[in-house]
């Protein structure tokens, strides 16, 4: 795929209702520029989806889409087991390949041989959103923002929580226009991270990171405070009960939801931490 074509299955996938980041183009491509495949035909770009390698220990495949009018052609069969393909090439022998799906593809892609993790559910809080419960006012940990002081401490606290390297991609992240990047802090260590980017609607939080409920209270509430009257939209792996405890305390409503799913041995991740995934498009 060309950098340009891929501007164009962004905008495919905003016609899908996937709400893309209106900088996340920049940043996915920054994360690995030959981890994205076309398919042309008659020199029309028909379908396209990502063969993202994170430094051949993780790959990840999103971006699945196939043009509208073209489908029930067989062009997206064809497609989904040529970008498998191409990505086991890009990894080392044994490293896992992950994916969100949407729910109704899912029988589909364990026919490949993914198997689901978990859920990843979509919630949002709505622009005209009601005060915070009791609860959910009693930020914990010194809250700032991400500059280029701290950017070093944030990309080795991202480490942690993600399965293969990705300092390109999330300094492109920390930095998009109009984005908050904050940390939690404490004793000059950060013990969370978050990032809220401007979406085709609204605003979406990714990553959301926390070595506690607490922290990640703080970071989601000075979130929530900042993005005053737009919707905000936090994808969250439902098998940790905090994280889900934290969207219902803010009256969020889940408004999509798609299948982690993996192919090979799962990557071990400290999901008590994960309160709310990077994207659903690259991990």
């Amino acid at each position: 795929m060309r950098r340009h074509e891929f501007d164009v299955l962004v905008d495919w996938a905003a016609d899908e209702g996937w709400n893309p980041g209106r900088h996340d183009p920049a940043c996915f491509w920054a994360a690995d520029p030959d981890g994205f495949v076309a398919v042309e035909m008659e020199g029309q770009l028909a379908a396209g989806g990502s063969i993202v390698s994170y430094g051949r220990q993780y790959g990840f495949m999103g971006f699945f889409i196939v043009r509208r009018d073209l489908r029930g052609r067989g062009i997206g069969r064809r497609l989904w087991h040529a970008r498998t393909r191409m990505l086991r090439d890009r990894l080392d022998a044994g490293a896992p390949i992950g994916m969100d799906g949407v729910f109704a593809m899912e029988p589909f892609y364990a026919k490949g041989g993914f198997v689901r993790e978990h859920r990843e559910l979509r919630f949002e809080a709505p622009a005209l959103r009601p005060p915070a419960s009791p609860a959910a006012q009693s930020p914990d940990a010194h809250v700032v923002q991400v500059g280029p002081a701290l950017s070093d401490d944030a990309l080795r606290y991202d480490s942690i929580h993600f399965p293969g390297p990705r300092e390109a991609f999330m300094r492109c992240w920390l930095s998009q226009p109009g984005s908050i990047s904050v940390a939690a802090m404490d004793q000059g260590s950060v013990v969370g991270l978050a990032v809220a980017r401007q979406a085709r609607t609204g605003v979406r939080v990714g990553p959301l990171f926390a070595d506690s409920p607490p922290i990640a209270e703080s970071l989601l509430s000075h979130i929530l405070d900042a993005c005053t009257g737009m919707p905000v939209h936090l994808d969250v792996p439902e098998r940790n009960p905090d994280a889900m405890s934290l969207v219902e305390r803010h009256g969020m409503r889940q408004v999509f939801g798609c299948a982690k799913m993996t192919l090979g041995t799962p990557p071990a991740l400290p999901w008590d931490r994960i309160y709310g995934v990077t994207s659903l498009e690259l991990g």
